[in-house]
């Protein structure tokens, strides 16, 4: 069955939809997939990708970090 031919019977499918549950389902799912496709990753500019090395590297040497075994004890209690 062509991509065509299945759009056309989902819209069949929909327009004969008498169960409001079931619809608001499918719109929640169009919706997602709507979100989902403008949240699209964009990468770094070497300026951004700079700022944040620096802002780490200076958050490190003055302590303000916490350990792999401290971040793991704080999610225990999520």
């Amino acid at each position: 069955m062509d991509l065509q031919t299945r759009k056309l019977n989902a819209i069949e499918y929909i327009a004969g939809l008498q169960d409001e549950n079931i619809f608001n389902n499918i719109e929640l799912a169009i919706f997602e997939n709507k979100v989902r496709k403008e949240r699209k990753l964009k990468p770094f500019t070497k300026k951004q990708l700079l700022s944040r090395a620096e802002k780490s590297n200076k958050e490190y040497q003055t302590g303000e970090y916490q350990t792999q075994e401290a971040l793991e004890k704080k999610s225990d209690t999520w």
